[in-house]
């Protein structure tokens, strides 16, 4: 990118599980194409982050396809976790924009604010890339001094041939 900055991508479980899904019905294989068009179109532009949370929460599936989805985050950064983001973690749940899960969303969510990567990127659109949440997101971020990811989805990426 002749010594630009790099926009830093954090790839979020989604991304993957959809890039290498086995589901076959027709909104998951849209989404399937989508994932795939913007990796191959877009990936290779960004510095791509994800963390432990991601690789674990892939490892924790049960589908054949585990291996693949690992292998696509091969060469990706993982970002790492501390106690200050576990922190973080908790109070986006306490404060009711995350589930109750610590290590589910509020974690990659406090992962990629504290990191200060650009985007967010994933198929989660109820609880991350939720247009509902994201001034909450944003003001909790600013109480606590962190930058704010902006929280998409592949397909934002992609734009029509209009």
């Amino acid at each position: 990118m002749n010594g630009e900055f790099q926009k830093r991508i954090y790839i979020e479980t989604t991304i993957p599980s959809f890039y290498h899904t086995l589901r076959t019905d027709a909104e998951s294989r849209v989404r399937q194409n989508w994932t795939r068009q913007w990796w191959n179109e877009y990936a290779g532009i960004f510095t791509l982050t994800s963390s432990v949370a991601v690789i674990e929460e892939i490892s924790r599936g049960t589908s054949d396809k585990i291996q693949d989805r690992l292998d696509l985050l091969k060469d990706v950064e993982l970002l790492p976790i501390t106690g200050y983001i576990e922190n973080i973690a908790r109070i986006y749940i306490e404060r009711l924009v995350m589930p109750q899960d610590p290590s589910g969303d509020a974690l990659h969510l406090a992962i990629a604010s504290f990191h200060n990567v650009d985007a967010l990127l994933t198929w989660n659109c109820r609880h991350l890339a939720n247009a509902n949440k994201i001034n909450l997101i944003r003001q909790i971020n600013q109480e606590l001094g962190l930058s704010m990811p902006e929280l998409t989805t592949p397909l934002n990426y992609l734009g029509g041939d209009d």
